[in-house]
């Protein structure tokens, strides 16, 4: 079993790795997607096919590291609260799924152009079948976002009754969680306000989950040490 450093380390390495490989998937959709133009859309995906088959394999490899990120938190926390280090582990393993599952439907925007797939589309349908798979896929993300944004707030309470941690990044983390959840459901229920209020609405998770991964990866985690033995028991030992 590593230390707590060592497992701490461990922890910030995966979260890193998931970190880069989802900021890059992530810039690679925001560069070739855009929603309403089938045309533009189509056109993007085709003239950058290698990115976002690349940005599909990044995000394959995120969601492991990211499963193992938890089970590496929840084996350097457990002894803090173990539900909730549980629930922690659930509520990722059930973005991971969701993440994986939807990665069909970016995957997909590249096959569409092929005869066998786009049968009596052509020009204007085949680019609205691409437009469609990457709209499938953009909302699926958000929905997978809700667990993305739950699985922050046991994270958080664990960090901050730990003391191994600085109190103020599970705080973070806990603002991050509703503000995921604001996000989504602002999205889906008043789409311009939700846009308008997105980018104020995943700052806390954004600033909370980078200052968690480099905590791990730089300082570790504070280790408590033993106190003084007890008066008494120092009185009679010989």
């Amino acid at each position: 079993m590593p230390t707590p450093r060592r497992l701490a380390r461990i922890a910030g390495l995966l979260y890193l790795i998931t970190g880069v490989c989802g900021a890059f998937a992530e810039i690679v959709r925001a560069t070739v997607y855009k929603a309403g133009d089938a045309v533009t859309t189509a056109a993007n995906v085709a003239t950058h096919a290698g990115l976002v088959r690349a940005s599909v394999v990044a995000d394959l490899v995120a969601v492991p590291t990211g499963l193992f990120t938890a089970m590496a938190l929840y084996l350097l926390l457990r002894h803090v609260h173990a539900n909730a280090a549980r629930t922690m582990v659930a509520f990722l393993a059930v973005a991971a799924a969701m993440m994986a599952l939807n990665l069909a439907h970016q995957y997909q925007a590249l096959q569409v152009s092929d005869a066998a797939h786009t049968g009596p589309f052509s020009g204007q349908g085949s680019d609205a079948l691409v437009l469609l798979m990457l709209d499938l896929h953009h909302h699926g993300y958000l929905m997978t976002q809700i667990f993305f944004g739950l699985w922050l707030l046991p994270m958080g309470y664990l960090v901050y009754r730990s003391g191994m941690i600085p109190r103020v990044i599970g705080v973070l983390l806990a603002v991050g969680c509703f503000g995921y959840l604001v996000d989504t459901f602002a999205r889906f229920t008043a789409p311009d306000l939700g846009a308008a209020l997105s980018p104020y609405a995943v700052t806390p998770a954004a600033v909370a989950e980078v200052s968690m991964l480099l905590w791990l990866l730089i300082k570790g985690v504070k280790v408590p040490q033993p106190g003084p033995p007890d008066a008494l028991a120092a009185a009679v030992t010989p």
